[in-house]
């Protein structure tokens, strides 16, 4: 029988599943039934972000090195070792420069569009929209005995909140 430790490759679990389907739903064993401190880990694999970001930082780690020999490394070297077609040497200064400078214009033109979208303060589109709500009035009917219901949720006046901030007479 195999260690609870042991590692699970996908043709093992795709045949675990297979092996409990098959089985009868009275007839399982009693290692399927007990649960085990280790069953969460031998079914789940690894999370695809988790490969995506291992895969992705070798690659990085791997293009930044062949970056670096070809931008340090002398031709006469590179053609010894048989390496006899490489971009030119150009390239080594001016790729990251564009994309510093593509990178630059992208930030600077979505900050654009964000002041474009954005309404002018003057606005009363900044104090109301669609989702803007008065304050309910109290129910006339309600007696001086009765406790006062909660306030439904609802925006603060602005000449309200103007007071309270500017005014040196405080809340009112």
């Amino acid at each position: 029988m195999e260690e609870a430790h042991s590692v699970n490759s996908p043709r093992r679990v795709l045949s675990f599943s297979k092996r409990q389907k098959q089985k009868p739903f009275g007839l399982q064993d009693s290692d399927s039934t007990r649960s085990s401190p280790f069953r969460a880990s031998q079914v789940q694999g690894p999370k695809p972000s988790e490969v995506y970001g291992f895969v992705g930082s070798i690659s990085t780690v791997v293009a930044t090195l062949i970056f670096l020999i070809w931008a340090y490394v002398p031709d006469k070297l590179l053609e010894s070792i048989g390496i006899h077609y490489y971009p030119s040497r150009y390239w080594v200064l001016a790729m990251p420069t564009y994309l510093m400078v593509t990178l630059l214009l992208g930030l600077a033109f979505y900050i654009g569009l964000n002041f474009i979208a954005t309404p002018h303060p003057t606005s009363l589109n900044t104090l109301f929209d669609e989702y803007s709500r008065e304050p309910g009035e109290i129910d006339s009917r309600m007696e001086e005995g009765d406790e006062r219901p909660i306030d439904p949720i609802s925006d603060i006046d602005i000449t309200r909140i103007n007071d309270i901030m500017f005014n040196s007479s405080g809340v009112q």
